[in-house]
């Protein structure tokens, strides 16, 4: 009897971390879009007015410029939420 107790926890909890990292996931796209862009329009537009920037940033650095913050965007909210989403749902089975 112990172990379906144990198996039914288990159950529990692989399903709570499927969410908590399902919501991190949707978080952390729409963090991705957002924060293209944010970063694509200046970066775009710096690209056609500054004389710097037209000569030295090919197409190539201006999309890793743009994917660079969209990455860092996705990685930190995902893991604030999952880590915010994890913490709320250890205070409500403590309590």
């Amino acid at each position: 009897m112990a172990k379906n107790v144990s198996l039914a926890s288990v159950d529990q909890k692989l399903a709570m971390a499927k969410r908590c990292s399902h919501e991190g996931v949707i978080a952390g796209a729409k963090a991705a879009v957002v924060a293209s862009v944010a970063i694509a329009i200046p970066t775009l537009a710096c690209g056609k007015m500054l004389p710097w920037a037209r000569a030295n940033l090919n197409p190539t650095a201006k999309a890793l410029i743009v994917s660079t913050a969209a990455g860092m965007a996705y990685f930190i909210v995902a893991d604030k939420t999952i880590l915010k989403t994890a913490r709320q749902n250890s205070f409500n089975k403590q309590g």
